[in-house]
């Protein structure tokens, strides 16, 4: 089988890829770290049985980016074309759902620290860990991945390989008791190879075809675009829908967000949840900070007797507007007729101004952040 280089080349050569520099860059750190893996693995076999040493410790990499600069696309490449028995690719918040799970056992036994065991079950039989989109939501995963990644990688000599959007300092950035968290930050920054795709070119905007971002009214056609406009951005297979991830968001103050489907920096919530429950900017901020993309269910015309509902509505997309996130919606109308009357219907002008030029291209074809 092919390396990822041969693969790489092979797919720019047949139109099926744009030729893209940094692609080709990150193709080549990736075909190095392969097989380095692939040395490794059989160097470690014969220092085990001939002379009882430990297997080797290649560089991990750390591939960091906005949305739609391939970088699923290139993990995939990688994990298929690896020539080793002791891989394995998962997403990062189904990964943390199990460390979790394997804490929750070990700490039953009450033995001591559950994280050497933990790691050392996580890394039977893995030589090579491919996560999607790390990213942290919540203090509890920040809390223990320093040192659960240090045993990973320096104990059991697991190599690490990730995608993110973030780059690594800005990880969990603003998060509370962000500071047990550095340590891991400088562990990428020693011990993972960082290779950055953050060029021009949106390829999975690109995968969109132009559908529109806005859908009235309130049905199954709207629903179905925006569930067609998951699937097109975060690859997701949609016979597999019922098995979506989710996530806790840390929102402040010891706060979590339940987000229904997380899954590639794309997030999907009911109006709702966001608007009619008591919610605040910090929990707008923390959305917009974390993904790049929210598909919004289920806006309703709202009246006077809504008011409460249309200024956490207004708040909200000022938040996603400021930090240029993607908006999908389904609504009852038009944004111009959301709220025509009531209590700061003359402010909502401007949000609703803000609606419709989220949904121009000039707008979609922003990075996530940028100002």
């Amino acid at each position: 089988m092919p390396g990822i280089l041969s693969r790489y080349e092979a797919l720019v050569e047949a139109g099926e890829l744009t030729p893209d520099a940094e692609q080709a860059g990150a193709v080549r750190r990736l075909e190095t770290l392969q097989s380095d893996l692939e040395i490794s693995v059989a160097e470690a076999g014969l220092l085990r049985k001939f002379l009882g040493k430990s297997r080797p410790k290649p560089r991990g990499l750390y591939m960091w980016g906005d949305v739609g600069r391939g970088k699923s696309m290139l993990m995939d490449l990688f994990h298929e074309t690896l020539r080793i028995e002791e891989k394995r690719r998962v997403h990062f918040h189904a990964f943390m759902l199990e460390v979790h799970a394997l804490l929750r056992e070990e700490r039953k036994k009450e033995t001591g620290d559950p994280i050497p065991s933990v790691a050392a079950t996580l890394a039977r039989n893995v030589r090579c860990l491919a996560f999607d989109e790390m990213v942290v939501n919540n203090s509890a995963d920040a809390m223990i991945m320093s040192r659960l990644f240090t045993n990973l990688i320096e104990v059991q000599g697991v190599a690490v390989v990730t995608t993110s959007n973030r780059q690594p300092s800005e990880l969990y950035k603003d998060g509370l008791n962000r500071e047990h968290f550095l340590p891991f930050i400088a562990l990428i920054e020693e011990r993972l190879g960082i290779v950055t795709l953050n060029g021009p070119v949106d390829y999975r905007l690109e995968r969109l075809g132009g559908m529109a971002t806005w859908h009235t009214p309130l049905g199954e056609a709207a629903t179905a675009q925006v569930r067609e406009a998951f699937y097109r951005l975060t690859d997701y297979p949609p016979e597999d829908s019922a098995h979506v991830p989710s996530a806790n968001l840390d929102v402040g103050g010891g706060r979590l967000l339940r987000v229904p489907k997380s899954l590639k920096g794309v997030a999907v919530f009911s109006f709702k949840r966001l608007c009619a429950e008591a919610r605040g900017a910090p929990d707008y901020l923390a959305i917009a900070r974390t993904y790049h993309t929210v598909i919004l269910v289920g806006i309703p015309q709202m009246g006077p007797e809504n008011r409460n509902e249309a200024a956490r509505f207004v708040t909200l997309i000022d938040a996603l507007y400021e930090s240029k996130v993607k908006l999908f919606a389904t609504a009852a109308a038009e944004a111009e007729y959301l709220y025509e009357a009531g209590n700061g219907s003359f402010e909502f002008e401007r949000t609703v101004s803000r609606l419709n030029e989220m949904q121009s291209a000039d707008y979609l074809a922003l990075g996530h952040g940028e100002s």
